[in-house]
């Protein structure tokens, strides 16, 4: 056999394994990973993707007292308790209870092929609900990382800086970190509303339709 064609298939073969193995699927998974997204980017690709919708996933308490995007669908991926626990900064009530429906209530309204865009207050909760979608089987997931309100001032990749620079705003008594103030939806000044519109609620709780 000739020299140039037995190498070419070795060539060919290696290749054929790259693909069965898990790194040689790197594409595929690159393929249906979540994507990261800008709140920004969220609302221009709404305006101009076909098949493109926004997914809040905040509790329904954010959803109406906070406010919401326009057009944004509430399937709510943690439920807001009456449990009260003491955290760094004082009291807060718990949204830890997971919505075992989640995935099964947006299979009902959403293809796999559709492209959705998760949004929650500050991105932390939109994250777990993607990654949680793709696996699903959703194949166009988008996080918008900076949610709808926006994370806390300041923001560092860095825990340990962040945890500091924390501490020495609470020991100089400076009030201003807690506020939600880096990017957002609201802080792009995009559109969003208090309106309840029922075509865009949490489905199970809608009236069910009289006999």
């Amino acid at each position: 056999m000739n020299m140039k064609i037995l190498a070419y298939t070795v060539l060919l073969m290696i290749a054929g394994l790259r693909i069965l193995s898990p790194s040689g699927m790197i594409f595929a998974q690159e393929a249906s990973a979540v994507k990261k997204i800008m709140s920004i980017d969220a609302y221009d690709r709404l305006k101009t993707w076909p098949d493109t919708f926004l997914i809040d996933v905040r509790t329904r308490e954010e959803y109406q007292f906070t406010g919401h995007s326009e057009n944004a669908y509430l399937f709510p991926y943690m439920m807001m308790t009456s449990k009260l626990a003491k955290t760094d900064d004082g009291y807060e009530y718990q949204f830890n209870l997971k919505n075992t429906d989640f995935i099964s209530e947006i299979n009902k309204v959403f293809k796999k092929s559709d492209n959705l865009l998760i949004i929650c207050r500050d991105g932390k909760r939109s994250a777990l609900a993607a990654k949680e979608l793709v696996g699903a089987g959703f194949k166009n997931v988008f996080d918008v990382e900076d949610g709808f309100e926006g994370r806390e001032f300041p923001y560092f990749e860095d825990p340990n800086l962040d945890k500091w620079y924390k501490n020495l705003a609470r020991q100089n008594k400076i009030n201003g970190y807690k506020q939600r103030r880096r990017y957002g939806w609201q802080f792009w000044g995009l559109p969003w509303t208090y309106e309840m519109d029922p075509n865009y609620l949490y489905p199970p709780d809608l009236p069910k339709p009289a006999n």
